[in-house]
């Protein structure tokens, strides 16, 4: 009975590539009463790995907190197998607003105390007395009563992105540390105000107010779904989008499109962006806006002394990093010195600039692909990559996608090479190929060749 994952990521991703089925990217949470989470992790596990469902997912004696990958095919099987428990019975999926079929690449479930961690330590709080779900009509209709206060539930790096009109958007790193702010900054308005709150999907809004009218207030309402599902009402039904900007989103895609607004700065030079990116240095890690200049500029760094880390060899990367904190734990949320145009806190709703129209997502699903092999190495200054071919032959002339987590999917054209160090016009398997490549590859890139 297999209850863990027996794949690596690069290994899943790979089936995924070969199996060329549309993946969907959702997201889902129930609060309720657990008596036993192991046996319900369990067998959520053993039904999930049966439909090749990936994600990351908490369960804890008050509930279920999901983000998941499903084959779309998948998707009423996936909803059966959360039936099954009557407190999932007709439970809102919210479905991405863009789709990528590396959203997730390993099935995680585990057992937490809390599916989202309050700091509260108290008997008498009942999670389940939450406040009124708004549709996003009703929201948007809320929002314009002057006797509205409305109050960001997500972190200042979630926010900095994107945002409601006119939002109190808490200059704080986790939820535990907003629940306090928020209640001292509102203790006068507890009787005479409506309280509104939203976050990414719903599942921190809800605890929210839950908590909020435990603390007295009056008049507690939430965006029903978060964000995502607001994005997604507003589509269908031509309303006018309040939030303007990015939705953060904790795959790797690190966000979602909502309006054109962009209302972020580049961290490094200031120019308007809105994209985030991990600090290639592995003892660094740092979540920050970077833009692609930058990005080319600093290889994927926050600063000059991580990219001189960079450039170490591995040992002596390993060696500086001995003895600290490594991995999830180094991991750190976009506040450092060397971010000198990072904003927390009180922010504008001005845009800044407007973001570039790109492909619809459904037009990228598409493309065919067919996977020739990965990459083995970089080299920095002559930007050359490295790949060994593991499938198929490889053409000058071919049309090639390289495609990875952080490097996301870049096309090229194949106009020069080099078959085991000689320049030749095709490589077959086993080969080593060089050529340039206008962007930084990582060893968890794939190189495909586009068939139509």
């Amino acid at each position: 009975m297999q209850l863990y994952n027996t794949l690596s990521a690069e290994e899943r991703a790979q089936l995924i590539d070969e199996a060329g089925k549309q993946r969907l990217t959702l997201s889902f949470y129930a609060y309720a009463k657990i008596e036993d989470p192991k046996k319900f992790r369990d067998d959520l596990f053993i039904e999930w790995n049966k439909l090749d469902a990936l994600g990351r997912t908490y369960v804890a004696k008050e509930g279920i907190n999901a983000q998941m990958s499903v084959p779309a095919e998948n998707f009423e099987a996936f909803r059966e197998t959360l039936e099954a428990y009557d407190f999932m019975r007709g439970i809102r999926l919210n479905v991405a607003v863009e789709h990528d079929d590396h959203s997730f690449l390993k099935l995680t479930v585990k057992v937490r105390d809390k599916i989202v961690a309050d700091g509260l330590n108290d008997e008498t709080f009942d999670v389940t007395n939450i406040g009124v779900h708004l549709k996003a009509k009703e929201f948007n209709q809320i929002l314009e009563d002057p006797n509205t206060i409305v109050v960001d539930f997500r972190n200042h790096y979630e926010s900095e992105i994107g945002h409601f009109k006119g939002a109190i958007t808490p200059d704080v790193e986790t939820f535990r540390e907003s629940l306090p702010i928020i209640n001292e900054q509102l203790k006068d308005f507890k009787e005479d105000k409506n309280l509104v709150m939203y976050c990414t999907g719903g599942i921190r809004c809800e605890k929210a107010s839950a908590y909020f009218k435990h603390q007295g207030f009056k008049n507690v309402f939430q965006l029903e779904g978060g964000i995502i599902n607001y994005a997604k009402q507003i589509k269908e039904e031509g309303l006018e989008s309040k939030f303007i900007g990015k939705n953060f989103v904790f795959d790797h895609r690190l966000g979602e499109r909502i309006t054109d607004d962009i209302v972020s700065q580049c961290h490094q030079c200031g120019k308007p962006c809105d994209n985030h990116t991990n600090c290639l240095n592995d003892g660094c890690h740092l979540l920050f806006i970077q833009c692609d200049e930058c990005k080319a500029a600093m290889e994927n760094c926050c600063s000059t002394e991580c990219l001189e880390i960079t450039h170490l060899p591995l040992a002596e990367q390993v060696k500086l990093r001995r003895g600290k904190q490594v991995g999830n734990k180094v991991f750190r949320k976009g506040k450092s010195e060397n971010l000198k145009f990072k904003h927390s806190g009180e922010l504008s709703d001005k845009p800044l600039a407007v973001a570039q129209k790109t492909k619809d997502i459904r037009q990228k699903i598409k493309v065919k692909k067919v996977l020739l092999g990965k990459a083995e190495h970089y080299y920095v200054k002559a930007q050359v990559g490295l790949f060994v071919i593991e499938n198929q032959e490889l053409n000058l002339g071919d049309s090639i996608l390289i495609s990875g987590p952080t490097t996301g999917n870049q096309e090229l054209i194949l106009e020069k090479m080099f078959v085991n160090g000689t320049e030749n016009s095709s490589a077959k398997v086993g080969d080593k190929v060089t050529f340039e490549v206008p962007f930084r590859v990582r060893l968890s890139d794939k190189l495909f060749k586009i068939i139509s």
